[in-house]
């Protein structure tokens, strides 16, 4: 990897084509986000705002949003980083002679990719006094609670160990000098912030805005807890990570970012948060959150700004996400040797679907390994697992509906777990942090789920509701295995009529989506389905019973994923913003 700075990487887009200089005047508030949304749907460049009202800083978004971005990023596709790094650690686990012969390239990069202490920073050419106000802070959907930081790459340090972690969390702004700090659950530097608190000690935080590919990539992986990511960045850049001393704070902050904040989190200190605009493609409710004081700003001559906008899929974080789960995926088996492959769905925000191919050794052995990522990293925020032998693309949804088809029998292969910790920004459970989840086993076994196609649309089927019970908008049949209604209202009392039809009874999956879903297109459709419902309120069976305290599910699954009261609202852009976006659209690329 080539790069050590943002702008060495723009300007190498710019050469190749993949960016572009916008010099007309844009509004931070709204008509960036319409224009980098439209520019991705369509397949334009990254985008380099050069006049952006209130500020005199430009801009840089969608810098990451294709897969040939990336790729020129990284120097290599992530895949190919990904084989190396699982082949890296099968070879050195235990490691030999032999071994370090075999990987001497890899290895003298693990050498080189210790962090470098300097003691003058490109990050600190200029220093000044606080005040947001001055940075093209974006406000990105219409009820958004105001402008938020989007690429922030927060430093913190265990107040115990000394050591970092660099995640990426939304930061609100509340006023020039503050700003909130959206620590979610299972986040490192909430984890620090939480001992620091115990402490009763001011938190010392750093926060850089626009770095290198490597220290971004590094950033937003799920790595162990532990991992330093300013290390995993040096391995993946081939030359460590550079730091110089915090002006106005005692840590280190990255020495060749545009801007570094510099300050403190007090201990007890909340404020509402919120709402945002998330990468569920929906608003999170506004909450308390610890509260971010700024004491200094530092940054290079002629600094650039990064933005990103989240919102409902595919956004720019598809490409990011993906590319992190190439490079990182294949490592889950050194912890669990059974996996063959993984894949979380961006459609569904990532942390809502996995897909898991496992060789399975023993009987049972997917509920097992299933089970285990539930409580690893990041993977313990996966809301539903789906369990596919090892001859199934865990990237294919088709095939994996295919796999649930031919193997998923409920009575054996479902689990529900009720009342676990859940993705802060889940909202199905309506409750914070807490909700449910849910595996399904669709591995080969001996026994075999003989099941006689469906073989009809759905929609001939719906003309036997009764009349005042005809609220289905449109129905499809996807691959004999799932069936999909959208619906007007009612999706709960739909699913369970239409569960109680002969015709659907060899059906192993019906779900009920709301009008804004379309049930023709997969990307919105897993989106629609696994984004909106909760596992142990939402999720019914054709046959349900108990034996003792066990619950035996059996015959067709149905959810109900229609949006419900009490749902925080879908992301929708403001009509007379799309308006001047669509008027001035040529202006955008002259």
């Amino acid at each position: 990897m080539k790069f050590t700075a943002l702008r060495e990487l723009l300007e190498y887009l710019e050469r190749c084509s993949e960016l572009h200089r916008v010099k007309v005047e844009v509004d931070p508030e709204l008509e960036i986000t319409e224009i980098a949304v439209r520019a991705l749907r369509e397949g334009k460049p990254a985008l380099l705002f050069e006049n952006v009202k209130g500020s005199p800083y430009p801009l840089a978004i969608n810098v990451y949003a294709s897969a040939r971005r990336l790729e020129l990023a990284l120097g290599k596709h992530p895949e190919q980083i990904g084989k190396e790094l699982i082949a890296f650690a099968e070879q050195m686990m235990p490691p030999t002679l032999k071994s370090i012969v075999a990987q001497r390239s890899m290895v003298r990069r693990l050498i080189t990719s210790r962090p470098k202490q300097v003691t003058i920073a490109r990050s600190q050419e200029v220093v000044e006094q606080p005040n947001l106000s001055a940075l093209p802070i974006l406000k990105c959907w219409p009820d958004d609670g105001g402008r938020f930081l989007t690429l922030p790459q927060v430093l913190t340090y265990d107040p115990h160990t000394g050591h970092r972690n660099i995640g990426m969390y939304r930061m609100h702004v509340f006023d020039k000098r503050t700003t909130g700090m959206h620590w979610q659950i299972q986040k490192g530097g909430g984890f620090h912030y939480y001992q620091a608190e115990a402490l009763h000690q001011p938190f010392e935080v750093a926060v850089a805005l626009g770095t290198d590919p490597a220290l971004l990539m590094a950033t937003i992986a799920a790595l162990p807890e532990g991992i330093d990511e300013a290390m995993f960045a040096g391995f993946l850049r081939g030359r460590g990570t550079r730091f110089v001393g915090g002006r106005s704070i005692s840590i280190n902050v990255p020495a060749d970012a545009e801007f570094v904040l510099e300050g403190l989190i007090a201990p007890k200190e909340r404020r509402m948060e919120g709402p945002f605009g998330d990468h569920f493609g929906h608003y999170s409710a506004a909450s308390e959150f610890p509260v971010f004081h700024l004491k200094a700003v530092t940054h290079r001559k002629n600094p650039i700004y990064p933005a990103t906008v989240v919102g409902r899929p595919p956004m720019e974080d598809k490409f990011l996400g993906d590319a992190t789960q190439q490079i990182l995926g294949p490592l889950v088996r050194t912890l669990h040797s059974e996996v063959r492959n993984l894949w979380a769905y961006y459609e569904a925000g990532f942390h809502n679907l996995l897909v898991v191919a496992i060789d399975e050794r023993y009987e049972k052995e997917a509920m097992k390994t299933a089970l285990g990522l539930m409580g690893t990293g990041q993977l313990s925020l996966t809301k539903c697992i789906v369990a596919v032998s090892p001859d199934v693309d865990v990237r294919n949804f088709t095939a994996v509906l295919h796999a649930i088809r031919e193997n998923f029998d409920p009575h054996g292969d479902f689990m529900m777990l009720p009342k676990v910790p859940l993705d802060t920004l889940d909202f199905t459970s309506l409750t914070m942090n807490l909700g449910s989840k849910m595996v399904l086993d669709a591995t080969k076994k001996k026994r075999t789920t003989r099941r006689t196609p469906v073989s009809r649309k759905l929609a001939p089927l719906l003309r036997r509701l009764p009349h005042h019970d005809r609220r289905i908008l449109d129905a499809v049949l996807v691959e004999d295995a799932l069936g999909i209604v959208k619906v007007e209202k009612d999706g709960s009392a739909i699913i369970r009529h239409l569960l109680t039809l002969p015709e659907l009874e060899e059906l192993p999956l019906l779900a009920a989506v709301s009008a804004d879903v379309d049930i023709h297109d997969a990307e919105s459709y897993i989106w629609g389905i696994f984004t909106r419902f909760d596992c142990e309120r939402d999720v019914r069976f054709a046959q349900f019973r108990h034996i003792g305290i066990s619950p035996i599910y059996s015959g067709t699954m149905g959810i109900d994923a229609t949006w419900k009261r009490g749902y925080p609202d879908a992301l929708k852009m403001d009509n007379k913003v799309a308006k001047k976006v669509e008027e001035k659209w040529d202006h955008y690329w002259r």
